[in-house]
C-alpha cells in the first residue's frame, strides 16, 4: 500500500538526556513528555562504586559530560538535561553551575541540571520550607540539605533510606511511608530526591494527602528541560505541571486539615475523598501528616530514625535481593 500521501513522520524537537550508568527509569521521564517532543538519553560510562559521595563525583566530572553531550550532539537536541540529582548538587550551588556551563561549552547546546531545576522548581511555587525524602545514605542526604541551604532554602524534615544499590526497585508505598515522615512543622513542600527513585503516580496521592507541591527529581528535570524549549510537562493534578492542582489541596497549608476544600474540579475531588477515607486521616490530623513513629517502651524514638529532625525512616528499612538490608 502506498502510504506517501501522509506526508510523516512529523518534525520531532529533542531533549538530550544525560544519565547515570545505573538509571534504569527511562519509561517515566518519557511520562512527562507531550507527544510532539523525543527524548534523547545517554549514560555515563560504567564504574564499580555503589551510590554513595564518591559516586555522585564521578558520575559528574567535566570530562565524562563533555564527550556525553558531544554524543548527544549527533542528533542535534534543543536543550541537554543532566538527569543526576545527587551529582549535581555534590558540588554546591558553584559546582552545579560550573557543571551547567560545561555541558553547554561541550555542545554548543543550552544545558541545566536536576538540581538546578529543583532550585528553579521551588522557586516557581513559592517554597523556601521544604521537606525532603531521599533513597540515599545520610551523608548524601546531608549533601542535599547543605545545598537547599546554599539556595536559600530550608530543610524542616526528612527521611531516607539508605540505601547504596537497586534505588529504582523501591516501592511506591516505601515513598509514602518517608513522605509522612518527612513533613513535620510548618512546611511549604516536599521534594524526593534522586531520578532513580521512581515518583511520577505518587505524586497525586501525596498532595492530596499532605496538601503542599510535592517535587520529584524526574519531574523538576523534566518541567525545566521542556519550559527551555517552550513546551510544557505532562502531569495530571501536579501542582507544579497543572494549575488546577496548585489552586486545588496543593495550594492548601498544611494546617488546618478539617473544612472544605475549595476546588470544583469532580476528579480532584474524587482524589481527596478516596485519601480522607484512609484511617490515616484521623481526629489528630497533625500526627497523621507528620507520621510520627511510635515511641520504644521507654519513650525514646525508634531506632533508625533521624532524631535531628522528628520523624524519619533513617537508615536500614529497606531490604535488598538477598533479604537483609541494603548497605549503608
Amino acid at each position: 500500500m502506498d502510504v506517501s500521501f501522509l506526508g510523516g513522520p512529523q518534525p520531532q524537537r529533542g531533549v538530550g538526556v544525560v544519565a547515570p550508568f545505573d538509571f534504569a527509569l527511562d519509561r517515566e521521564l518519557w511520562r512527562w513528555v507531550p507527544d510532539e517532543v523525543s527524548l534523547h538519553l545517554t549514560r555515563t560510562p560504567f564504574v564499580p562504586v555503589e551510590v554513595s559521595l564518591d559516586l555522585a563525583r564521578l558520575v559528574s566530572e567535566h570530562e565524562t559530560l563533555h564527550d556525553a553531550v558531544r554524543a548527544l550532539a549527533a542528533v542535534a537536541p534543543e536543550v541537554v538535561a543532566y538527569a543526576c540529582t545527587s551529582g549535581s548538587f555534590v558540588g554546591g550551588v558553584a559546582g552545579e553551575r560550573a557543571m551547567c556551563a560545561a555541558m553547554t561549552q561541550a555542545g554548543e547546546i543550552p544545558s541545566l541540571t536536576t538540581s538546578g531545576a529543583l532550585l528553579e522548581a521551588l522557586r516557581e511555587i513559592g517554597a523556601r520550607r521544604i521537606a525532603v525524602v531521599t533513597p540515599y545514605t545520610r551523608s548524601v542526604t546531608d549533601s542535599l540539605e547543605e545545598y537547599l541551604a546554599e539556595g536559600g532554602m530550608t530543610v524542616t524534615g526528612r527521611a531516607y533510606l539508605g540505601l547504596t544499590r537497586h534505588i529504582w526497585k523501591v516501592p511506591y508505598r516505601d515513598v509514602v511511608d518517608m513522605a509522612r515522615q518527612a513533613v513535620v512543622g510548618a512546611t511549604d513542600a516536599l521534594f524526593i530526591s534522586c531520578t532513580n527513585l521512581p515518583t511520577y503516580d505518587v505524586i497525586p496521592q501525596l498532595e492530596a494527602e499532605l496538601r503542599m507541591p510535592v517535587l520529584s527529581a524526574n519531574q523538576v528535570t523534566m518541567w525545566a528541560a521542556l519550559r527551555a524549549i517552550g513546551a510544557q510537562a505532562v502531569g495530571p493534578y501536579q501542582a507544579l505541571l497543572d494549575p488546577v492542582a496548585r489552586s486545588g489541596p496543593a495550594g492548601m497549608s498544611v494546617s488546618p486539615l478539617r473544612g472544605p476544600l475549595p476546588m470544583t474540579d469532580p476528579v480532584v475531588e474524587s482524589v481527596i475523598e478516596a485519601v480522607e477515607s484512609v484511617e490515616l486521616v484521623v481526629d489528630e490530623p497533625e500526627a497523621a501528616l507528620a507520621g510520627a513513629a511510635s515511641p520504644g517502651s521507654d519513650g525514646d524514638p525508634v531506632d533508625g530514625l533521624d532524631p535531628g529532625f522528628g520523624a524519619g525512616l533513617g537508615e536500614g528499612p529497606y531490604l535488598d535481593d538477598s533479604g537483609g538490608p541494603a548497605a549503608g
